[in-house]
């Protein structure tokens, strides 16, 4: 394997039926799966829900500038946040209010910072949205409202003034002080044609969830024809996947500690050699970026199996 790898971390943000979350620990058990990742993780990712699973849920952008706030030099973003949930403008001022804030504590430290990435998706869960009083159009309406709301984004990070009376969000006279520099990093996750055509024309990741074999081969090729329809080279797109792992020296013990299978989505269940050929056969299809799940929380065996077996056998991300 050649491919430099990007690996992403995605704890709980609460109870989501993968891992043993406890409310009373939830603070105790992150700084200890962060303090056992260590190096062994480029990024940070956090799931942008406000309900679903059991009661207890943290609320993405909170949770996030919590961890940068504690660890300004690790890369942090939602996966995904949903365009509906939070005013895109207002959103773009988040972003580059935390990246300076990231910047200036990482200095302070001595340390190379972090930055925000920018996952973001058109939104899928109708009853959560419902339940917060948010609109939930239909999926062309909201993959159009993804597009228009990158844009704005996409124009507020060169500082402005920014004019742009065009609706649903309109700026007259908006500036983005300070100013991100360079601009984040923005993933669009959605394997529908229409995402990845706005993919292709504001990101610069694209995401999907674990796919088989197949399924991940056509979907790529489908991502190419996005690029070529909006006349961008594919090759310019980071491909990344998002994987839930259970990770165990004994390949039976951690199929039988896996979570119940979704064919649709599969799951790695295996030792950290099947790890890595997994990883490096998703490599050779196109994907160099993964959001790994480990479903040991709050044990984090896991994640230092991962750290000291499977880690070092990846080309390192030099981005």
């Amino acid at each position: 394997m050649t491919r430099p790898i990007h690996v992403g971390y995605n704890p709980p943000s609460g109870q989501r039926g993968l891992e043993r979350v406890d409310p009373v620990t939830y603070v105790r058990d992150l700084d200890r799966a962060l303090a056992v990742a260590g190096d062994a993780i480029d990024s940070l990712w956090i799931s942008d829900h406000f309900m679903t699973g059991e009661r207890f849920r943290l609320e993405c952008w909170t949770l996030l500038a919590w961890v940068a706030s504690r660890h300004p030099g690790i890369s942090i973003g939602p996966i995904v946040a949903a365009v509906g949930y939070r005013h895109p403008p207002l959103l773009a001022k988040m972003i580059a209010s935390l990246d300076a804030l990231m910047a200036s504590a990482a200095a302070a430290d001595g340390i190379r910072p972090g930055r925000p990435i920018l996952g973001y998706g058109a939104g899928w869960d109708e009853a959560e949205y419902r339940a917060y009083g948010i609109p939930f159009p239909p999926a062309e309406a909201r993959v159009a409202e993804l597009d228009a709301a990158l844009a704005a984004i996409r124009l507020l990070w060169t500082g402005g003034p920014v004019d742009r009376p065009e609706s649903p969000f309109p700026l007259a006279g908006a500036t983005c002080y300070p100013r991100p520099d360079p601009a984040p990093i923005v993933m669009v996750g959605g394997e529908a044609e229409a995402t990845m055509r706005v993919a292709a024309r504001h990101a610069d990741w694209w995401n999907m969830l674990s796919r088989p074999p197949e399924k991940v081969r056509s979907t790529l090729a489908r991502l190419d024809a996005a690029c070529a329809a909006e006349g961008r080279d594919p090759a310019t797109l980071r491909r990344s996947l998002y994987l839930t792992v259970t990770l165990d020296r004994d390949e039976a013990a951690a199929r039988g500690r896996a979570a119940p299978a979704w064919p649709a989505i599969p799951a790695f269940a295996g030792t950290p050699a099947q790890l890595v050929d997994h990883l490096g056969g998703l490599a050779e299809l196109g994907i160099d970026a993964f959001q790994l799940v480990f479903t040991g929380w709050p044990e984090h065996e896991d994640l230092a199996l991962f750290a000291s077996d499977v880690r070092p056998a990846l080309p390192r991300d030099p981005r």
